[in-house]
């Protein structure tokens, strides 16, 4: 076993109901599990030392929404969208034209770049969708790929009709509910249906995440991006771990949420990209609602991995302090992948820690842009 310890912290954020910050703290991992949390100078002694200088560590961000799995990118859709073209989801049919034809090597090589950078970001833990290949056997090997890197797999077969079943979307339901759930599912933890206009509809919906669930995988649901679509009450109905997007709500979604263990998964770099109005945090939090923060890197709503990013866009255009935003990148987004083992710093918690070039967790948001995270000790797939 190999212990280290990180010492002379000045902030440590830990979310303990109790006591969420202490300070002139230190934490002791063991082969990257926290033992020990206290007073720097009450800290046992370890193979190796860490010197936090002073400053502030927070837990491992859990990005518990992302699309690394693809080739090609979509800058000119980006550009186009600048220039006043609205964001539409049918757009994905061009990333999936470019997944298809990608070999594996090129696949990984990109999908590896991807979490290298965001794990210099301070991102520990990562979901990780299909949903560019739309074959059965490219959604498999987009699953495969994905399950190299991490544990939090989703099979997302239903991201859109694919063009060859334009004609036929009944036919593209029951390969989705048949062939590819089963060539999917042993690589996979989630299943995730897209709910919009340009994707699939709640019926659609519905008997896709049964089928999911009948083949033992939990449930996660993209709605309400682009409209209140039916599909937050939904993923309410049939207890999904999370309902992602949330930009556009009832008054009763938010109450069937606030009463429900479904995760409001808010995703501000897709307004930030698409230029979208931002989810109302504020208004969730108020009503009990249990919220994470993620990023959807994706390469056409938003190629950014930034959870710092995303972080501080939450607490300047959604209404929250930057310790509610750092609590939905952290143990929020833990919630929505029903962890508990990740998304704050416990005895038992795997998800590493997060050094800060800075005082206080805030900077986050108040140095926005400025790559604060110095190190990152240990973390999980």
């Amino acid at each position: 076993m190999s212990s280290v310890v990180v010492a002379n912290i000045g902030e440590l954020v830990i979310f303990e109901p109790e006591r969420p910050i202490r300070h002139d703290a230190a934490v002791v991992l063991v082969d990257g599990v926290v033992q020990w949390v206290g007073d720097d100078a009450d800290a046992p002694p370890a193979d190796a030392r860490v010197d936090a200088r002073g400053g502030a560590v927070i837990p491992g961000f859990v990005d518990s929404h992302s699309h690394l799995v693809f080739a090609g990118d979509r800058a000119a859709e980006f550009e186009a969208r600048m220039a006043g073209r609205p964001y539409m989801a049918g757009g994905i049919r061009s990333t999936v034209a470019a997944t298809r034809a990608a070999s594996d090597d090129e696949l990984r090589t990109r999908l590896t770049t991807l979490v290298a950078q965001a794990r210099a970001q301070g991102t520990t833990t990562l979901e990780i969708k299909s949903g560019y290949g739309l074959t059965v056997a490219d959604e498999a090997r987009a699953l495969r790929l994905a399950r190299e890197v991490t544990d939090e797999t989703t099979f997302l077969g239903a991201h859109v009709v694919p063009a060859e079943y334009a004609s036929d979307r009944g036919a593209y339901v029951d390969l989705v509910c048949g062939d590819m759930l089963a060539a999917c599912a042993p690589h996979a933890r989630w299943v995730d249906v897209f709910i919009d206009s340009g994707a699939f509809t709640v019926d659609e919906a519905r008997r896709i995440l049964l089928a999911g669930r009948d083949a033992g995988l939990g449930l996660r649901v993209h709605a309400g991006q682009l409209a209140a679509d039916g599909g937050v009450a939904l993923a309410v109905e049939l207890g999904a771990a999370s309902v992602d997007h949330c930009t556009h709500l009832t008054d009763a979604d938010v109450d069937a949420l606030a009463d429900s263990s479904t995760v409001a998964t808010l995703l501000p770099l897709v307004e930030f990209s698409t230029r979208q109005p931002y989810p109302d945090a504020r208004r969730l939090l108020d009503a009990g609602v249990a919220i994470a923060i993620a990023t959807d890197c994706n390469p056409g709503s938003n190629f950014s991995s930034s959870m710092p990013l995303a972080l501080a866009l939450a607490v300047r255009e959604m209404g929250v302090t930057p310790l509610e935003a750092l609590a939905a990148a952290t143990v929020g987004g833990a919630r929505a992948l029903r962890r508990s083992d990740v998304g704050q710093i416990t005895v038992g918690s795997r998800g590493g820690v997060v050094l800060l070039d800075a005082p206080s967790h805030a900077w986050l948001a108040y140095r926005v842009g400025v790559p604060l995270v110095r190190e990152v000790v240990g973390g999980v797939r």
